[in-house]
């Protein structure tokens, strides 16, 4: 079994600014990042780029 493996994990980030609009789903690793990730990301909807928080 790969060491480390089960440290990758999947989360979705939402829309700050207009939440249920835009939802992007990506990884992280749990050990270098435990708080929530925050990331600029494109929402198609307001047509620019806004924060996009982890939500659970």
């Amino acid at each position: 079994m790969a060491k480390g493996k089960d440290q990758r994990i999947q989360v979705i980030l939402e829309c700050t600014e207009a939440p249920g609009t835009s939802r992007y789903s990506t990884t992280k690793n749990r050990r270098n990042t435990q708080g929530r990730m925050e990331l600029k990301k494109y929402n198609p909807t307001l047509r620019k780029h806004t924060l996009h928080r982890e939500i659970k």
